[in-house]
Order: C-alpha cells, then structure tokens, then sequence
C-alpha cells in the first residue's frame, strides 16, 4: 500500500487467513460459525456456548443473529422484542441456532423542534456499526434485523450489506388508526400528522385546547411506526421493493396477527438463504434499486429516502447518485393518495392487497424489473406471479392513465444556493413556480417566534441555515407541521440550507 500523504489516513479492509478459511469453506451451513463450534482451539468459546442451553447436536449448526430493535419508549420499537422471541422460535424450528442481540433507536418524532433531533441520523450510523461488530466477533452465519422506526431500516442494511452475510429483514410493521373523542374532532381519523399540526390547529382558531389535547392522546393507538408514508413505511417498502423482505412485510400492521405468521416464516427462508448461499450483494443490484426508488416515486415516500438510499447503495458496493434518483423520477409517476399529502395510511394500503399488489401492478406495466433475486429464493417476477392485485375499486392508488402527478414527487434540484444538489418534496398541489421576499433563519425556534408574532409577510419565501450534517449537528429535520395552519394562511415556502 502506498505511503499516506501527510495528514492522509489509508483505511483498507484487514483480510485474515481465518477470513480466507471462511470463504474456502465449500458448501457448509455453519460457514461463520465453525470457527468457534469447530475449532480445538476456541475452547472457551465452546464453553460460553454450553452456558447459554446449547447442546453438543447444536455445536455444528448455523447461528442466526437476530437483531432485536425493541425499546420501550417509542411505539415503534415497544414491541420489537416480542417480535424477536418469534423470529428466535421460527429460526429453532428450522434446525438451526437462533441467538437474539439488541441495538439502539432514536424516536424522531419525541426529539422533533429540539437539540434531541440531532442525534436522530448519528443513530443510523451508530446501528449499521454496533450489527456489524456483533456480528463480526461472534461470527454469525446470517442476520435476520427487526427494524421499527426511521433510521434503523437504513441502519440494518447498511450493516447487512457491508457483512453480506444470509440476512432479511422484518420490518416491525405500521401503526394503526387513532380516532378523536371529543368536539370537532369525535371520530375524526387521527394519525401522527394529526399530532403534528393541532398546535396550527389551535393557534388559527381551528380547535380549542380540549380538542388539541384529544387529538394527541388518540393520534397513535398502539405499537407501529408513523402510519403514514412517512421515513419508517417509505423505508420498509423500499426494502422490500429491493428483496431484502419476505411478501407483505412492509405493509403488515404492527399489530396484526399477520405479523407473527411473517416472524414464524423467517425461519425456513433464512435456512433456504444460508444452504443456498445467497447473500445481500446477490439481491441489491443496480436494477433492484432501480426498483425500491422507483415504488418510493409511485408512493410519494419520504425526502429522507434520498439520504438513505444513497447510504444503502454504497455500503453494497451499488453505484448511485443523485442523478440517478432524478432520473427515476422524471420517468415514474406518483399514484398513492397516502399521508402527508394524501388521505390514506399504510394500514389501508396493506388491506387493498398491501405491498405485492403495487409492486404487481408496477411490474405487470413494466416499471420495475422483475429479474431481481429476492430472499424467498425467488426473483421479484416469481413471487408476484403468486399474490393477488390490487382490489376492486379501491382508491388509493391511481391508475397510470390518471396519475396524481406524471413524474416523481421528489426532484432534485441545482443552483447557486446548492450547487452541490437540493432535494425538493413537490407533489403536484405547490404550482410550478414561486417567488417571494427570502426570510432568513439560522435556527428552527427563531421561525416560529417570528411565525406566532406575525413578523413573516404573506407570501415571503423562509429560509432556515446550518441545518447539515456539520451545522445542525446531523441534520435534525425541522418540523414545519407545528404551525402547519399558519403556513397555509400566509402562502409561506420554505428551503432548508444543509
């Protein structure tokens, strides 16, 4: 290796015989693990292994590491754990060795308008590290990830693809409905967004306190992530538009008993994975990111699916830009009439046919590859070929001929204000074009103080600075919903300077 430049540091990947050992050893099911079931010398390894209930016909078996998400404080994760000893069990079932270890999540709605939301993107980083390193020292033949809330559908693959070890990943599922209780808003369907914007709500004159506080203890009624096509559900779906999840684990709720059933299945498909050696940079192609920014376009997902799956891309060795994405988007119109900007959540996706319906009716017109290999041991076309469509009249996704916007609802954009590149939500409703007074901020709090004192003219273009990676720190999202009523009335537009 060349000599490093001054202040250079060369980072290489450190490549042992044992690692050479691993990848000689033929067509074995414990490829990974034999390393410390197999060998004289890992004695004491052997030892901890017995300690934990194994038995000597365990010894030579596949490990499966399964990476639990579960916490309490964030209705994303609650149930993570319950989900993991489902997952454990399935795996046993299956023959093989199944052995749960936990990582960290960061709720991004609780931190929201706070110092708190700086340490929502370090976290993702921070996941992808703490599996790769379980992983790694206790040498795991394959990875199944329980992920709930944003960041850690990114984390895990990041993780997963870097180790390209057998892996899937079970999203922990989305969010039922809530339902208001009091006033104007009895039996008013409720979600997070709901939660989001009754502050606006109350501020303009909309509700009154009693209503604002209704709607945030009935928003979120039980475990799941936000329900609706915000980061967490954007995420799921595009992991499984990549074929990194069974069928239907995207769109499953957190609480349905379908979710179980999904936990139960992993078992045999992560044995089929393992006895046929098929790893994560078999399944993440170039055409099977093509595929996952192709349903994020169709959906309306989330702005962050940018960040994330050029993060995703690389860590499985997948060139992409953001031109690519543009590219994508300019070709792939956006159909589903989902939260934020539409009316229906991820739960009414999931009971019009759920994720396999779009991704059949995407594949049947010819929008998303269906060559792609996929964790079923199938490819993308063999697994649709046996799922139904979508159902009869339902109205949440638009047909091609009648698309709520022709092209992709996220674009990127150039210029002297972001030479680098800008990514800009644009559904369709904003109009082509805008021009306005810029208002210039440098943090989140001083907009809103200036929003609730009327110092804002209508019609005035707001700008919010140092909100990247550096400035912010780590890029905290501002959370413009908190006066969403406000922004309405004056015709406010917003950029946020990374």
């Amino acid at each position: 290796m060349s000599q490093p430049e001054s202040g250079q540091v060369h980072i290489h990947k450190l490549v042992t015989p044992r690692d050479r050992e691993v990848e000689q050893a033929g067509a074995v099911m414990n490829r990974y693990s034999r390393m410390i079931t197999q060998r004289p010398t890992a004695g004491a390894g052997q030892a901890q292994l017995y300690a934990t209930g194994l038995k000597e016909e365990d010894m030579s078996k596949a490990q499966v590491g399964i990476t639990s998400f579960g916490y309490d404080g964030n209705p994303c994760n609650m149930h993570i754990n319950d989900l993991a000893a489902k997952v454990k069990e399935g795996v046993w079932r299956a023959g093989l060795v199944g052995s749960i270890f936990n990582t960290i999540g960061v709720s991004d709605a609780m931190p929201m308008g706070s110092a708190g939301m700086s340490f929502s993107l370090p976290s993702r980083d921070i996941i992808a590290d703490s599996i790769e390193t379980v992983m790694s020292a206790l040498w795991y033949d394959a990875n199944v990830s329980i992920p709930g809330c944003d960041k850690n559908m990114p984390g895990c693959m990041m993780a997963i693809s870097r180790l390209n070890r057998p892996a899937i990943v079970v999203y922990g599922g989305t969010m039922k409905r809530g339902k208001g209780t009091l006033g104007a808003c009895a039996n008013r369907d409720l979600d997070i967004g709901n939660a989001l914007e009754c502050n606006g709500e109350f501020i303009s004159g909309k509700i009154n306190e009693e209503e604002r506080k209704d709607i945030i203890r009935h928003a979120c009624p039980g475990a799941g992530a936000c329900g609706g096509m915000f980061t967490a559900n954007t995420m799921s779906s595009a992991i499984e538009a990549l074929g990194m999840s069974l069928p239907y684990s995207s769109s499953i709720p957190a609480e349905d008993p379908a979710k179980i059933q999904e936990c139960l299945r992993v078992g045999p498909a992560i044995r089929n994975l393992i006895q046929k050696n098929i790893r994560p940079k078999d399944i993440l192609t170039p055409k099977a990111f093509e595929n996952a920014l192709t349903v994020i376009m169709v959906l309306g997902g989330s702005t962050n699916a940018v960040l994330h799956m050029l993060a995703m891309a690389k860590a499985a060795d997948v060139p992409l830009t953001i031109d690519d994405i543009q590219a994508i988007s300019s070709k792939t119109p956006f159909l589903a009439n989902l939260r934020p900007s539409g009316k229906y959540i991820m739960e009414d996706l999931h009971d019009m046919g759920g994720t396999p319906a779009v991704l059949k009716y995407l594949w049947e017109n010819g929008l998303i590859h269906g060559d792609c290999m996929t964790v079923t041991g199938k490819t993308m076309a063999e697994n649709l070929a046996e799922v139904d469509g979508l159902k009869e009249g339902q109205d949440i996704l638009r047909p091609l001929s009648d698309p709520i916007k022709p092209t992709g609802h996220l674009t990127i954009l150039r210029g002297n204000l972001a030479p680098e590149g800008a990514v800009a939500k644009i559904t369709g409703k904003e109009g082509l074009s805008f021009t306005g007074i810029a208002r210039v901020f440098d943090e989140e709090d001083e907009i809103f103080r200036a929003l609730e004192e009327n110092r804002i003219p209508k019609g005035s273009v707001v700008v919010v600075r140092y909100q990247g990676p550096k400035g912010g720190p780590g890029m905290p999202e501002v959370s413009w919903e908190r006066g969403k009523d406000i922004l309405a009335n004056l015709r406010l537009h917003f950029s946020t300077i990374k």
